[in-house]
């Protein structure tokens, strides 16, 4: 199934829930945040969709807004499709979707670790590759890198 198809049975299931935007490198489908959860079980649990694996969860900084990215692939039918949800730069925040991919966990977490975009009603939400004492989140544009942690220079 074409990404342009699954999103016309996401369409018929979800109306204006779901927007698919055909881009030049991967076609995807943006998922407003209050029907993310109920639109990933369905894409999991229909048999037409399948998608059993999920491949990554990442995030994207925009000046405007934070944005986190799914991408989905069926391993039994074969098809995959990308799944993005946008979130306010101020309270970065986007439903977990662990209860429908348990691997989202880990992925989210990371996410969360470098971005700071938070995965509300996630089991664990806290820092996975630094410290917990860490400040702010290294991968956000309006970053600033610390001259020291604990003493040690780090420029």
């Amino acid at each position: 199934m074409t990404p342009a198809e699954i999103h016309g049975k996401l369409k018929e299931k979800f109306g204006d829930a779901v927007a698919f935007v055909e881009d030049a490198g991967e076609p995807w489908v943006r998922v407003k945040p209050a029907a993310l959860v109920e639109v990933c079980r369905w894409l999991r649990d229909s048999r037409e969709f399948a998608f059993d694996y999920l491949m990554s969860v990442g995030g994207v900084d925009y000046p405007e807004r934070m944005e986190s990215v799914i991408h989905l692939h069926s391993t039994t039918l074969n098809h995959r499709i990308v799944v993005k949800v946008d979130a306010p730069r101020e309270k970065s925040e986007v439903p977990t979707v662990e209860g429908v991919w348990p691997a989202a966990n880990w992925h989210e977490r990371e996410t969360y670790d470098l971005l700071g975009i938070v995965y509300t009603g996630h089991s664990d939400l806290r820092r996975i590759l630094l410290p917990e004492d860490w400040v702010g989140f290294p991968l956000r544009k309006d970053y600033k890198f610390p001259r020291e942690y604990r003493g040690i220079p780090l420029q």
